[in-house]
């Protein structure tokens, strides 16, 4: 890694240092760091991660503890196990255990795992706990916990963090993943200019190549797995209410989802004109929603859309006609905008109503959004992530 001098023209190499040099310790420091920005371990968009506990030792008969346990998107339970500067011989065999403890875990105790640790934060930050159940099927984007696929059988997926790998750990990694282990591991490197310290997080297994192969793998397998009468059931009670939904929009002066078909998922999505950011319609259980998803894998640039709709709110609220809920998000990578009704949603008796609604508040929040989003697209132009790396289309 080099520092670039663009007063000289030059680059300078950074000093590699060790962790150990540097009084960085495991516990405090690097699990610390990975505590409050998981996302260092995720490689694009949609690869977010929740961490739902640390230190976890919630283990029958042995007083074993795994260093952070998160949740992925796909309600996967993630092992992370950190080493520091040496990943040691044992690290795959720990996190091998560790996923064969947490297999056992029900969705009640997994919440109440993520409860724990919700409440010692609060603790610790003297604030009132956030509810863990709240907190999950928001990260899921879904409705309730009995429709959640969660920490299902070999669904497990490890992580090991370090600065240095033997040999005898990368190979069984790459032997493990002929089976359908789903483990990455990640080299972090410290380095030192002057004062300044920085950290190079890399995943080196799979290489992201590698990686976007086996994720497609893995998708295909699940597709072929087949889902649950419940599972079933709503998929296709969505695809009829999607169905109903667009036939409804076709009819009417919204054209934002004439090319959009109807799908299993509680959400369908429309372009804006802005990259990653998209007209959302949700259809739940217990509400239908209308909204602007600001989504794209760039933080930064899903806060800066939204920060400059929110100094327009009051023209946008004028125009909708009602209030909307302005959702900032501060510790995720997303941001909306969204307006909501209470329905009870799986009755179909309420479904002409409830698609009328959906349409006549599409309609109004598109005309409230259209003039301050062509005005916010032109001043993303001109920031440094205007564009995202290998996207070139709308949500």
């Amino acid at each position: 890694m080099f520092k670039i001098n663009p007063t000289a023209n030059r680059i300078s190499p950074l000093e590699v240092k060790r962790f150990s040099d540097l009084g960085f310790t495991e516990r405090k420091h690097l699990q610390e760091w990975l505590e409050n920005y998981p996302q260092a371990l995720t490689q694009g968009d949609g690869d977010e991660l929740l961490i739902i506990q640390k230190e976890f030792d919630g283990f029958d008969d042995t007083r074993e503890r795994l260093d952070l346990l998160a949740i992925d998107k796909d309600g996967n339970l993630v092992i992370i196990e950190n080493k520091l500067d040496d990943s040691g011989r044992d690290v795959v065999w720990q996190a091998l255990k560790y996923a064969s403890y947490c297999a056992n875990l029900k969705k009640q105790q997994v919440v109440e795992i993520f409860q724990r640790y919700l409440n010692q934060k609060a603790q610790n930050e003297g604030i009132a706990p956030a509810d863990a159940e709240s907190v999950l099927l928001e990260f899921l984007q879904a409705d309730d916990l009995q429709s959640v696929q969660l920490n299902t059988l070999k669904s497990q997926r490890l992580i090991l963090v370090a600065a240095h790998y033997r040999k005898e750990v990368t190979n069984t990694v790459l032997w493990l993943s002929q089976f359908g282990v789903n483990c990455q591991c990640f080299k972090v490197t410290p380095y030192q200019a002057g004062a300044e310290l920085f950290l190079n997080v890399e995943q080196i297994i799979p290489t992201p190549e590698a990686s976007d192969f086996m994720i497609g793998m893995m998708a295909k397998e699940a597709e072929e797995k087949s889902a649950s009468n419940e599972q079933k059931s709503r998929h296709t009670l969505r695809l009829s209410f999607w169905e109903q939904t667009l036939e409804a929009f076709g009819r009417s002066n919204c054209s934002l989802f004439n090319n959009i078909s109807p799908a299993k998922d509680h959400w369908l999505n429309a372009g804006s004109g802005i990259s990653g950011m998209g007209y959302q319609l949700i259809f739940g259980k217990n509400e239908v929603r209308v909204g602007l998803s600001m989504q794209s894998s760039r933080a930064e640039a899903n806060r800066f859309v939204f920060d400059r709709l929110q100094t327009m709110k009051s023209q946008i609220e004028t125009a909708f006609g009602n209030e909307l809920v302005w959702l900032p998000l501060p510790d995720k990578i997303a941001c909306r905008i969204q307006y909501e009704k209470p329905v009870d949603g799986y009755n179909k008796a309420n479904w002409p109503e409830m698609i009328e609604w959906l349409v006549e508040h599409m309609t109004r929040l598109e005309k409230a959004l259209s003039g301050p989003l062509d005005k916010v697209r032109q001043e993303l132009k001109t920031t440094n992530f205007s564009k995202e790396p290998g996207t070139e289309h709308d949500a």
